[in-house]
């Protein structure tokens, strides 16, 4: 054990996602079973600058694995940005006595992560939480396996409606500039067709594939839309554009928004977390600093924060053919 790292702090920082109770959870009860201070900051970077810092311990707690959110808050914050904002949030760590910090986030918590390390040499770890399941250095993310299961859960009720009315239905779900969740839940919902920024359908494409689907008997469909697929400038746009081309489809969108974002994290979810905030907790006492701690092959990895933000994750081409082969 590092004699030096006496105090850990923990936060969550960007758009929350299912599991990051179970991380912070983990990180705090790790230090408890090491005998290290934990404090939480609030807010993110934002409580960090300002000071909101609140000792945890073991008790404190106390059952939130179940719940969704973060009991921390989150916050996204342009003054850590600035080198101003982050010389403020050293002084509030150094007057707290806080040796090192565990950041449970996405691309954008670990850059401001990785710059303040740079800049003050302060030892800090780092958890994936985002449902985008976006970041290099590990197969999933916290929280994805909780926003797929969701959207399979509303695209299932969805598929009654759309049945009961011979209806299509565009589904648009989250993801930003990947189509991980698209793609996951598109297959495991039975999606007639899955559109992802990875791969251009393209529009003529979409209208050839659902006609077939027309032809082979099927009276509704669902089709998958990821947010930042470039098909169409947005989901109304293609409801559109099907309407005017295939008159004999009935089309609605449902935008399935931040509900994707929300509700109790699965099994998998609380376990990755869980096992992931032992990890960070570990490595900082060992002398680690500036990584990631990631899963593959079910094996926990460490990756520097540095690679971890440099691009996003790649789509899985065997699910992507696994899809087209279930869409025939």
């Amino acid at each position: 054990m590092a004699t030096e790292i006496k105090k850990i702090a923990v936060l969550t920082s960007g758009g929350d996602s299912p599991g990051m109770n179970a991380g912070i959870r983990s990180v705090v009860r790790t230090c408890a079973y090491l005998k290290i201070e934990c404090v939480g900051v609030y807010r993110g970077y934002q409580g960090m600058i300002e000071g909101d810092f609140k000792p945890l311990d073991a008790r404190s707690v106390n059952n939130i694995i179940n719940k969704g959110g973060t009991i921390l808050k989150s916050a996204r914050c342009e003054d850590f940005r600035t080198k101003e904002g982050r010389k403020k949030a050293y002084d509030q760590l150094k007057k707290e006595g806080i040796d090192a910090f565990v950041v449970i986030g996405g691309n954008g918590s670990f850059a401001g992560a990785l710059a303040f390390n740079e800049e003050y040499n302060f030892p800090v770890m780092g958890m994936p939480g985002t449902i985008d399941n976006d970041i290099l250095g590990s197969t999933y993310t916290i929280g994805f396996d909780t926003a797929i299961n969701t959207v399979v859960e509303v695209i299932d009720k969805i598929r009654d409606t759309a049945s009961s009315h011979n209806r299509l239905f565009f589904v648009e779900v989250m993801g930003r500039d990947v189509g991980h969740i698209a793609l996951n839940a598109g297959v495991g919902a039975g999606a007639e067709e899955i559109l992802i920024p990875e791969q251009n359908l393209g529009l003529e494409r979409l209208l050839e594939s659902l006609k077939r689907s027309k032809k082979s008997g099927k009276s509704s469909s669902i089709v998958i839309v990821a947010e930042g697929d470039k098909i169409g400038k947005n989901v109304f746009e293609l409801k559109e554009y099907v309407e005017e081309h295939l008159p004999i489809y009935d089309v609605r969108v449902s935008v399935l928004g931040h509900m994707q974002r929300g509700g109790n994290p699965t099994c998998f979810d609380r376990v990755l977390a869980s096992r992931m905030g032992v990890k960070a907790v570990e490595s900082l006492l060992e002398g680690k600093s500036n990584y990631m701690v990631g899963i593959r092959d079910n094996n926990l990895i460490l990756t520097p924060i540095s690679e971890a933000i440099k691009a996003h994750t790649e789509i899985d081409e065997e699910l992507v053919r696994v899809s087209d082969i279930m869409t025939t």
